[in-house]
């Protein structure tokens, strides 16, 4: 079930909608989020305006590696100064925070005891 919509999965795609609004091929000035490579932070990667023949060199990766505040801040400042479109703002941003959000250890809780209810309830008792 699609719901009308073609799924593409192409580098520099935020939204993964097969579309020319959203492909990062065909557009002259792009932006993608991408995991690092260790898995400690992610990759904002941009393209130039120049270098369309030779397309291994027009595109920019920046590491962002530090906490998330930061590079939220970072990913919103490369867009606004470079001109980079608008409405690609909040998926390069929801993009980062799934990153960040997968990339974060998993706590395993411990079971709490019910020791501490079992002593409350001596306590209160009347007929001890």
């Amino acid at each position: 079930m699609n719901l009308g919509r073609q799924i593409g999965k192409r580098k520099n795609n935020l939204k993964g909608i097969n579309s020319f609004r959203y492909n990062g091929l065909i557009r002259k000035k792009t932006l993608g989020v991408e995991p690092a490579k260790d898995g400690k932070g992610a990759v904002l990667v941009t393209r130039n305006s120049t270098g369309g023949r030779k397309p291994n060199k027009s595109f920019t990766r920046v590491e962002l590696k530090r906490d998330p505040r930061r590079t939220f801040a970072t990913i919103r400042k490369t867009i606004r100064r470079n001109k980079y479109r608008k409405d690609l703002k909040m998926a390069a941003v929801s993009g980062e925070a799934g990153f960040i959000r997968s990339q974060k250890p998993i706590v395993v809780k411990k079971a709490g005891s019910a020791r501490g209810i079992k002593t409350n309830k001596k306590k209160n008792c009347k007929y001890r």
